[in-house]
């Protein structure tokens, strides 16, 4: 819920034209300039407002649904929102901000274009929006930028299902015991929602897949989750915590709690309890971090290097900036714990843009500016197919029901129509046909087999194998 803030913004000049520029293209950034373009088109008219977003990627990845995706249960073209498609009325700009100058009101841009000429843009703006997300938080361990893949994007998700798939193709054409264990062997470090997830998903995968090789059993793959602290799942609460490692342990995962990784040098994963596994694929789903953008600006961060935001999502002591979402420190005015802020999930990122972009036109027309309000109601988890836990309203659910509040929850929350029923059909279809198994590694490195036949020398291997 939103209530009605003290809080007003002075009013630009009314015969100028307002540039809104829009850093980030994930839940955050798409959903406020969606909201923008709605509303300044029915209240401000297009003249007197542009709408700037830049984004790495022309389109925004939701998130929750690459498990499904790197399981094959989800195509990959239908987690991913087209900006320019939903976004018509505002100028798509595909490439990364560098630095912001806020003081001078210019945001340095580097595009596609650029990177050919070694230049960058600068963008000039009025009203900032910063929702540029986080990355992935790894740690100095050694190897692990050699040999470990991350989870975060829709190519990591589809690589992965690839790499998973090729592994077993390796253990099934060779003789070698040493190379087979470590085909045969999964590390996902990470006990959070992605790791816990895409290992569930994606050991279901590989279970089924099996059936087709002649001397490769379920059994004989190896699937370990590595986690820190002395739970998983946090978000689903201690009793639904406890319940997936029963889960995931009786299928055979072996899940080790108070448990770092210290080094996966020579494809040797070396576990803080002494353990060593030879695997071929370690998968680092540990935390995240905010975006290294927000380091190259003139704008206020806190201890963790989140922006320094209000609960009218202003940032804190600045004028005409804006943020929310990862990157930035919400305060969560539903507790009563100072200091409080909002977690950094997509249930707050979306209710959040929707605030953020009613409080930008509420500041062009100098009216009072909302404070955001929402009270985290819960959680809902995969394990796999037809398997998940929940803890939505203070109530714990488990099992096949979880796992179908999981999908109703995340197809409701999928942006456009289109994207909901293409969702949707691919279930319809899954559940009436077999599974997909093919490995398209080659993906990866489409020219590979030219280059050979060409003479030259392959950027990477032609079939895509690790």
């Amino acid at each position: 819920m939103v209530t009605a803030a003290s809080q007003r913004a002075t009013p630009p000049e009314p015969s100028k034209c307002v540039r809104i520029l829009v850093v980030g293209g994930g839940s955050v950034g798409l959903y406020t300039a969606l909201r923008l373009q709605q509303k300044l088109k029915a209240e401000l008219g297009r003249g007197e407002a542009e709408i700037v977003l830049v984004s790495p990627d022309p389109y925004m990845t939701y998130q929750p649904f690459l498990p499904e995706a790197a399981a094959g249960a989800i195509s990959p073209r239908h987690l991913v929102v087209p900006l320019r498609r939903v976004l018509d009325g505002c100028r798509i700009v595909v490439g990364e901000v560098t630095a912001v100058d806020h003081a001078k009101r210019t945001a340095t841009v580097a595009t596609l274009a650029t990177q050919e000429t070694g230049e960058t843009e600068q963008v000039s703006y009025d009203e900032l929006v910063l929702a540029p997300g986080s990355i992935s938080r790894t740690l100095p361990i050694p190897g692990l930028a050699d040999h470990g893949i991350g989870f975060r994007t829709v190519e990591e998700a589809i690589g992965l299902r690839n790499h998973v798939i090729e592994q077993m193709d390796i253990a099934s054409s060779t003789r070698d015991p040493a190379v087979r264990e470590a085909a045969l062997t999964f590390v996902f470090v990470g006990g959070g929602f992605a790791g816990v997830e895409a290992l569930g998903e994606l050991q279901d995968m590989a279970r089924y897949a099996s059936r087709y090789y002649h001397n490769v059993r379920p059994e004989d793959m190896k699937w370990i989750l590595v986690e820190a602290s002395d739970r998983i799942l946090p978000e689903v609460g201690e009793e639904m915590g406890r319940y997936t490692v029963t889960e995931l342990r009786r299928r055979n995962i072996d899940v080790r709690l108070h448990t770092r990784l210290e080094s996966c040098v020579d494809r040797v994963a070396v576990l803080s309890d002494g353990t060593r596994f030879r695997t071929r694929t370690v998968v680092w789903t540990a935390g995240v971090k905010p975006s290294p953008v927000l380091a190259a600006t003139d704008l206020p961060l806190n201890e963790r290097g989140r922006l320094k935001c209000t609960p009218q999502l202003t940032v804190d002591g600045v004028t005409h900036a804006w943020g929310a979402g990862d990157a930035a420190a919400v305060p969560d005015v539903t507790v009563a714990e100072p200091g409080r802020e909002t977690a950094p999930t997509a249930q707050h990122a979306v209710r959040q843009a929707r605030v953020l972009g009613d409080n930008i036109v509420h500041a062009l027309r100098g009216e009072p500016l909302e404070t955001y309000a929402h009270k985290y109601v819960g959680s809902v988890a995969s394990l796999g197919l037809h398997k998940g836990v929940a803890h939505v309203y203070g109530r714990k659910v488990k099992g096949y029901p979880a796992w179908l509040m999981h999908r109703m929850y995340h197809l409701g929350r999928i942006p456009t129509f289109n994207r909901k029923v293409r969702v949707l059909a691919e279930w319809t279809l899954a559940g009436l046909f077999k599974r997909e198994i093919v490995s398209l590694g080659s993906l990866e490195h489409p020219r590979a087999e030219f280059e050979l036949a060409a003479g030259g020398k392959p950027s990477g291997n032609p079939k895509g194998s690790s």
